[in-house]
């Protein structure tokens, strides 16, 4: 049996996997829909990316009911901390972020391996698998994007926060009254800062214990400076120490640790800088000053 007839083999197996697949995404049970019910029982927030928002209901159809039957507790851990951490729990849940893995990562490069099959497109195997990689790790690298986002966003936004809360807390507010004050002033702005408190304020209405609200909103943002400010809060407030001290002595901190990456961001784009004059501007000036003397050098003799 040749080559060519085990190509056709192969061909013929991957079309009866998509039609099988496609057909049982049809007949399927609606269990899914029951997986996807939403705590406010609303349609989830629009993704940022127009890639998420195209694929969606294409792993409705086809890959979610497989998604779901992936069970390891590990991996699905990952996948709530990569949620939480991005804020992305609105728009997106684990079976729909282990569905686009499996649609882009799986579905996609055996689409195109039937169509190369096919239409002898001729696509070489290496692409196909690392198209595979790269639909695989998207979900992944929207999320650290997002997590990034968030992160500068919250770094600029802390010090005065913490500067606002502490003139609050002075003025005869409490701890918590405060907060809200600064949320309700900070309504409209985009600030991830604002809407972490406002959530935190949101698990204190529903029951929710202060101390465990602030460690909730530490996790969501995984920062080292969130966790640290938190651990502070929760230790002055366990000790009975000033608040408005304990805001005024982490402004001061914040403001540093800034101040401290600021200068570690500029020391690293003076070395970065060094790779394209490297690269482009140094030959180009080595071609100008030596080129006329190889030219001169090389007519010269003749």
């Amino acid at each position: 049996m040749g080559s060519a007839e085990l190509l056709l083999i192969l061909g013929l197996l991957l079309a009866g996997v998509a039609v099988f697949l496609f057909v049982n995404s049809i007949f399927a049970s609606n269990s899914d829909k029951q997986q996807l019910s939403w705590a406010s029982n609303d349609e989830p927030v629009k993704s940022k990316n127009a890639i998420i928002n195209f694929s969606r209901p294409l792993v409705h159809q086809f890959t979610l009911q497989h998604a779901m039957k992936i069970r390891s507790e590990g991996y699905r851990k990952k996948v709530r901390k990569y949620i939480l951490t991005s804020g992305l729990s609105q728009e997106l849940n684990e079976d729909e972020f282990i569905g686009l893995q499996i649609l882009w990562g799986v579905m996609f490069p055996l689409f195109l391996l039937i169509m190369n099959f096919s239409l002898q497109l001729e696509l070489p195997p290496l692409m196909l698998v690392g198209l595979g990689l790269i639909g695989f790790y998207l979900p992944q690298v929207h999320a650290s994007g997002e997590k990034k986002r968030r992160e500068l966003s919250v770094r600029a936004d802390l010090p005065f926060f913490i500067d606002l809360l502490a003139l609050s807390v002075e003025a005869g507010l409490d701890f918590f009254s405060a907060i809200q004050k600064i949320v309700d002033k900070a309504q409209g702005q985009d600030s991830v800062l604002a809407d972490e408190l406002a959530t935190v304020l949101k698990d204190i209405k529903i029951g929710a214990s202060k101390t465990q609200a602030l460690k909730d909103m530490a996790s969501r943002l995984d920062m080292n400076e969130m966790t640290s400010f938190v651990a502070v809060l929760i230790d002055a407030e366990a000790t009975g120490a000033s608040i408005s001290q304990v805001l005024k002595d982490q402004s001061v901190q914040m403001r540093l640790e800034r101040f401290v990456r600021a200068e570690k961001a500029g020391a690293k784009a003076s070395q970065t800088i060094l790779i394209p004059l490297m690269i482009f501007i140094l030959p180009a000036v080595f071609i100008i000053v030596f080129g006329p003397v190889a030219i001169s050098f090389m007519y010269g003799n003749k």
